[in-house]
């Protein structure tokens, strides 16, 4: 029996992510072979055998779900299949249900112990929407699959953490979401995660609401009001807590090692600083050829780590795409599954 067995939901099938699946699974070949690992690709078996033929790599054998546990390799777990080809770069509905169905067969593996991690490809929440199914994204779904309360995003970059206590919802909605209740739970968890990690005595910063953390009352006082006495609170309590940083700074900070994660406020407070680093464009052409980066959901009763883009409809089918967010996503799960703990990360 290997080591870890991982389920790979791959997301929207017209995506790139039955592409950076195969590559990952051709990637990480010896690892597999040497049944360090298996992974489990759950998704339409039917575009990821067009794919393989395309790409001119072998296509994993197709397996029933009673035998995932016993897995040696890489393998697919088919969804149900749809009732049209999933053209590559296209939205629809076809491949929104596809792509809901791959992240429920996998959280089942999870929950039931067949697998000891789910690793989730991109979708595209257009084509989600499209087919009924009525999430944000990822974050959601998977808090609604498990039962779970108030889970948390966190991005990872190498060493650069970013935590959110909002992500998808509109801007003016984040002052009443970002109570000091939410801002605790999402240090807890993020502290929790960080010794999973290995980091001993987590540095931890909190980025400011308001532009210079309101600047004395100026720009609005939630920072004053409501953070502030929290991080005094936190700090009475023995975690190593910073904060309010103002946003224009914090992840410079952090970039120059005086913290371990950082908890934004906003999706793009926190999205932006990550994927910056993260991305790897073509000077000559202006396009991403590659990103860096693992999304990570804390506060789930299974581990859950994923890539950190989207489905990339411009260069889905043109094999062009990289597997490196993946890759790293995986390893992400069998480091957290390597920390001996019973379950996800959790309060």
């Amino acid at each position: 029996m290997p080591k870890s067995v991982l389920a790979i939901s791959i997301g929207d099938p017209a995506g790139i992510g039955p592409e950076i699946a195969l590559k990952a699974c051709h990637a990480l070949m010896a690892r597999l072979s040497a049944q360090d690992l298996a992974l489990v690709l759950i998704g339409d078996a039917a575009t990821l055998q067009r794919s393989a033929a395309s790409l001119g790599l072998p296509c994993p054998p197709v397996i029933g779900q009673d035998d995932v546990r016993s897995l040696s390799g890489a393998a697919i777990l088919p969804t149900v299949p749809p009732a049209r080809p999933i053209l590559p770069g296209t939205l629809s509905a076809d491949a929104g249900d596809q792509a809901y169905r791959a992240v429920v067969q996998a959280t089942t593996l999870a929950m039931t112990g067949a697998a000891d991690a789910i690793v989730t490809g991109p979708l595209n929440k257009e084509a989600l929407h499209l087919a009924g199914h009525a999430y944000a994204g990822h974050t959601e779904l998977l808090a609604d699959l498990t039962g779970a309360k108030g889970s948390v995003m966190m991005l990872a970059h190498g060493a650069f953490r970013v935590s959110h206590v909002t992500t998808h919802c509109a801007l003016e909605d984040v002052p009443t979401r970002a109570t000091a209740a939410r801002i605790r739970h999402v240090v807890t968890l993020t502290h929790s995660a960080l010794c999973r990690l290995g980091i001993a005595t987590p540095r931890i910063a909190i980025a400011a609401l308001n532009p210079h953390a309101g600047e004395g009352g100026i720009f609005g006082r939630q920072d004053i009001d409501v953070t502030e006495p929290l991080v005094a609170q936190l700090r009475s309590e023995g975690l190593n807590i910073t904060g309010p940083v103002p946003g224009d700074t914090v992840f410079v900070k952090m970039r120059g090692g005086a913290f371990d994660a950082v908890v934004a406020m906003y999706h793009d407070q926190g999205h932006i600083p990550v994927k910056l680093l993260g991305f790897t464009v073509d000077p000559a052409t202006g396009r991403w050829v590659g990103l860096s980066g693992v999304n990570v959901t804390l506060g789930l009763p299974i581990i859950r780590t994923s890539v950190d883009h989207g489905t990339a409809f411009d260069i889905a089918g043109q094999g062009i795409a990289e597997a490196t967010s993946l890759i790293e996503a995986i390893d992400y799960a069998l480091a957290l599954v390597s920390s001996k703990a019973d379950t996800a990360i959790t309060d």
